[in-house]
């Protein structure tokens, strides 16, 4: 046994509130419920919503005709409170007429139940609404372990497709012996922009179709195409020639190449259109000066024109064969030049808002 709100109940035990003005009626009611049922006797609607503070009761059985509020009315201010919607109502009327069981009924009361107690029959038909409720919350039980064990999957999945994303893009940096971490830190430069972006609203439509897990995770593959570059090419310590710089830009295509491949082997390849338009157009520029396609502008797909923030930012700030590590003063100067040249003059003034966290990005993640 336990007090609850000041009444003696049996946890094993379902509790009703049993609401109705005539007392001979809650005796009655008591008499015949309280062996099975903890049964809260209420001679008020009043003193139920007080009572309804202390104790949340699994079934009410409810009075229509009662002074002050009668059983209508109460049940609509019971139907208005989510804490109180669902529990299930039963009326309990000397009214016989159709049309008062018909507008109980539309109110939300789950049954009617004729005065004066056919003992048999109020123990049977609550013994089958509490069975119903039963069954209910089973049932809800069973839906939410079902949506967790879906969540479950569904989050093993996505770190299996990481842990392929991840493992694909090691193999390039490894090839490219002097971009060490330079996935790991464009990842958190992206992230921060499209926080950014999403805090102020800009870009807002493109921002909301994506699933910004998958498009994070997928950034890691911007640079796959150069596994298809020689590695005379990719880890040269000196500039590289006009006609090796071409073989180089073709990184971009052969990304693209590679990211279809694996679309086509794969059912489920929503994280892969990310990667696909990273792979694709990272090296455009605003003013149609890039490669490979010379996209101008907004033609320039969103995660393009991030990425090549990213991307550029991270290779002014790190050492090349061929040239020392920009600072980060000098590297911010230089993307801010190419506003509206190299660089969507929106997404600058957004790296620029935030030039502090990459920074520390940079600084972290050597």
């Amino acid at each position: 046994m336990a007090v609850k709100g000041g009444v003696f109940v049996d946890k094993k035990k379902k509790t009703i509130f049993l609401v109705d003005d005539n007392v001979t009626n809650l005796n009655i009611g008591k008499d015949i419920l309280a062996e099975k049922y903890n049964v809260v006797t209420i001679p008020s609607a009043r003193k139920m919503f007080d009572m309804l503070v202390k104790i949340i009761p699994d079934l009410i059985l409810l009075d229509i005709e009662m002074p002050e509020l009668n059983g209508y009315e109460t049940i609509k201010l019971l139907k208005s409170n989510d804490a109180t919607s669902d529990i299930p109502v039963i009326f309990l009327t000397v009214l016989g007429d159709s049309s008062s069981e018909l507008a109980g009924l539309t109110l939300g009361a789950v049954d009617y139940i004729s005065k004066p107690f056919s003992p048999q029959l109020l123990a049977k038909r609550i013994e089958v609404h509490m069975t119903i409720e039963s069954q209910k919350e089973a049932l809800k039980k069973y839906n939410e372990n079902l949506l967790g064990m879906v969540h479950e999957k569904t989050k093993t999945v996505m770190d299996l497709q990481n842990a392929i994303l991840r493992t694909i893009a090691e193999l390039v940096e490894c090839r490219d012996c002097a971009t060490g971490g330079h996935i790991e830190r464009t990842q958190n430069y992206l992230q921060i922009l499209v926080d950014s972006l999403r805090g102020s609203g800009l870009y807002r439509n493109e921002i909301e179709s994506w699933n910004i897990d998958f498009f994070v995770q997928s950034s890691q593959l911007h640079d796959v195409g150069k596994i298809g570059v020689k590695d005379n090419i990719l880890n040269k310590p000196t500039k590289l020639t006009v006609e090796e710089f071409e073989e180089m830009k073709t990184h971009t295509t052969f990304g693209v190449d590679v990211i279809e491949k694996i679309q086509k082997s794969t059912v489920e390849d929503a994280f892969l259109e990310h990667a696909k338009i990273f792979a694709g157009t990272h090296h455009e520029k605003w003013d149609g000066s890039g490669y490979p396609n010379g996209l101008a502008g907004n033609a320039i797909p969103l995660q393009g024109r991030l990425m090549a923030i990213a991307d550029v930012y991270d290779a002014l700030i790190s050492e090349r064969p061929y040239k020392k590590a920009f600072t980060h003063e000098d590297a911010v100067r230089i993307i801010s030049n190419g506003r509206g040249t190299h660089f969507d003059p929106v997404l600058v003034d957004v790296f620029l808002q935030n030039e502090q966290a990459f920074k520390e990005v940079a600084k972290k993640i050597k």
